[in-house]
């Protein structure tokens, strides 16, 4: 596939999954360099309000949970026309897969599984979050062994206008008879698609089934299960009364709450005593003590049904249900008027769930209601009147995806089937809802924390950013907004912060000549100074040493001290015995050419004399400009006896 970039920040890799109403990729989260999952709403809901709407709440309500066993959502968002949910990416597989492999599995691993589950659902609970699609195939098995649930794709808050929907949803297999029969649910219809999970993971088959969706739903309503030892002699009674005590018809009688169900599997798993009290083994009919309230069927139900025959007083009522032993049996009337009874009232019951699933409603008309989402109010009005149905109530709501003036939500939903005369509920788009004004405070002089408390006491976010400036080092001494001008809360206010004057780093000058030095001050935009001194051990011509050094402000003046010179040179120090050619040649070589001779007794005497030098001066260090005069000893006239005039050297060899 083409690689895509959402939110400027998830690189979707593959596909891994389609799902009802999204698909799901693998992604490259490009900030925190890590892989994701990105599910992204399928096109065609992406245009529908009401899935929209849902889909956003989705994200709301999952990305508030936080728990081991639940899936982690990290961000949402919108790109374009496209709705996305960033989710922890999983390596596993789901149980239903693992079932399917392994057939049924240890009653430790079920109960295990069972409570991670039902610590996952008590979080959810907590915030009044139901699933609605609790099955093995929302369940991931990670590699550990552990576990985490879902896709709360169908998921609602309580407190939400969306869960006003009377669709049947979840999976028949696992749907509680309430919510087959489009019921308020509650924490406890969690519990009861949990016991079912826990029956399959335990027996390795679902306790209900059936051709078809509708059939497998009756059951859940009309039929008690096969108690799982009588399927898989390896599970325990302890076990067994957990699983169906979640399964109860009446959800009065199941567990209360997806904690208390915990600490009960904790306990089996740690092989403490568990007390869980016998499971109902009896559906009793309407009116008879025991009854449950699944069989509870309205008047006008009743009042479709006809005698069917081959129901007598002589057929048995003590036939086995859905393949059951006879543990689970239904109850024996007293007699054969009763037997009668029950057989028709039985009959009601199934014909009016099969009549409640292919229409909604008990009897009546039926007719299509229409779609009218994203139209205006009047032919809102019209398509729904001319489809035989009444306009209920039409509120006003603020919608950022919708028109102002069009449908945002129906109830009930277009293209379903409903009784003719059923009143459609209305909310029209007020368009995006406008933002709240705040005055910008003013920034400038405060601390970079300063101002951003200053910003957030009003609902406005800031984007700071440094600057050299004469200011203070760490004061905003600039706002892109001025103060007090109003402005949609939530936005963004821009403002500068002082890192101190401006400054440039002088240059290193080491080595440098004159020239190069020069050069390098102009291009960092400093000014020059030069001064000269007398150094010889520094290569005439070059930089001796600068000042200042280290960060000044641009045009700043550095002095510069450059190597010269001094014209002086040291007198050699071994020239005593030499010979006045010798001694002369050396001096010349160290600069000096002003030579004078004298005899021991200081008379001056010519330098062409065949003699030797017994003595120097001056010594040490002189102008090359100075006059050296050597002292001489004439052949014949006791030259070993002459000291020098200054030489420490002139000793006798």
């Amino acid at each position: 596939m083409e690689q895509r970039v959402l939110g400027g920040r998830y690189l979707l890799k593959d596909k891994v999954g389609t799902g009802g109403m999204a698909t799901v990729y693998r992604a490259q989260d490009q900030v925190l360099d890590r892989t994701v999952a990105v599910k992204i709403m399928l096109p065609q809901y992406a245009g529908d309000a009401t899935f929209a709407a849902r889909f956003k709440q989705e994200a709301q309500a999952a990305a508030g949970l936080s728990s081991p066993y639940i899936v982690g959502v990290y961000d949402w968002g919108k790109d374009g026309d496209t709705y996305y949910i960033v989710m922890e990416y999983l390596r596993g597989t789901d149980l239903k897969s693992g079932i399917k492999s392994h057939g049924a599995l240890d009653p430790k691993k079920v109960a295990q599984i069972g409570s991670q589950i039902s610590s996952a659902l008590s979080v959810a609970h907590k915030h009044e979050i139901i699933h609605r699609d609790i099955k093995p195939q929302n369940i991931m098995v990670l590699p550990d062994g552990n576990i985490k649930v879902m896709d709360f794709g169908i998921a609602r808050a309580k407190n939400s206008h969306l869960t006003q929907d009377n669709n049947v949803l979840g999976t028949a297999h696992y749907v509680s008879p309430e919510q087959t029969r489009g019921q308020d649910l509650g924490p406890t219809s969690d519990i009861y698609s949990l016991g079912v999970v826990m029956y399959e993971c335990a027996t390795g088959r679902v306790p209900f089934d059936g051709d078809d969706a509708i059939s497998v739903a009756l059951k859940q309503v009309n039929e008690l299960p096969i108690p799982p030892s009588q399927i898989n002699s390896g599970v325990d009674a302890d076990l067994e009364r957990i699983i169906l005590k979640c399964m109860e018809k009446d959800p009065t009688n199941r567990f209360q709450t997806a904690d208390e169900l915990r600490q009960v599997l904790n306990s089996y798993l740690s092989g403490r005593a568990v007390n869980v009290s016998e499971p109902t083994r009896i559906i009793g009919a309407p009116g008879e003590l025991g009854a449950t309230k699944t069989r509870e069927l309205s008047d006008q139900t009743r009042a479709m049904v006809r005698p069917v025959s081959g129901v007598s007083g002589q057929n048995t009522a003590r036939s086995s249900v859905s393949g059951s032993t006879g543990s689970y049996e239904v109850e024996e009337p007293k007699s054969n008027k009763n037997k009668i009874i029950a057989a028709v009232v039985a009959a009601v019951a199934v014909i009016g769930i099969v009549v409640a699933f292919a229409t909604g409603l008990f009897g009546g008309e039926q007719v299509t209601v229409p779609d009218v989402l994203g139209k205006d109010q009047q032919t809102a009005v019209e398509l729904i009147k001319e489809a035989g149905l009444e306009v209920g109530t039409i509120d006003q709501s603020y919608n950022d995806d919708v028109d102002e003036g069009k449908v945002a939500e129906q109830t009930p939903n277009g293209n379903t089937k409903k009784t003719k005369g059923t009143k459609v509920n209305l909310v029209i788009s007020k368009g995006p809802k406008p933002s709240e004004k705040v005055e910008v405070p003013k920034l400038v002089g405060l601390t970079k924390d300063q101002a951003e408390a200053a910003l957030a006491s009003v609902g406005l976010k800031g984007n700071a950013s440094e600057e050299a400036n004469e200011a203070d080092e760490g004061q905003v001494f600039e706002q892109g907004t001025e103060a007090g001008k109003e402005v949609a809360k939530g936005t963004t206010i821009s403002y500068k912060v002082s890192s101190g004057p401006d400054t440039t780093s002088v240059p290193d000058l080491t080595d440098m000549t004159e020239a190069q030095a020069r050069n390098a001050l102009d291009m960092a935009g400093f000014g020059v100074d030069v001064s000269y001194q007398e150094n010889d051990s520094v290569t005439e011509g070059t930089v001796i040493s600068w000042n200042p050094s280290g960060k000044q402000k641009p045009g700043a003046t550095i002095t510069v001290v450059i190597a010269k010179k001094s014209g002086k040179a040291t007198v050699p120090g071994n020239l005593y015995g030499k010979s006045i050619s010798a001694a002369v040649t050396a001096l010349n070589n160290a600069g000096f050419y002003n030579i004078g001779f004298c005899d021991q007794n200081g008379n001056p005497v010519s330098g062409n004399e065949d003699a030797t030098v017994t003595g120097v001066s001056p010594t040490g260090k002189q102008s090359t400009d100075s006059t050296i005069t050597l002292t001489v000893a004439l052949s014949g006239s006791g030259s070993g006896s002459g000291t020098s005039t200054g030489d420490d050297s002139g000793t006798t060899n």
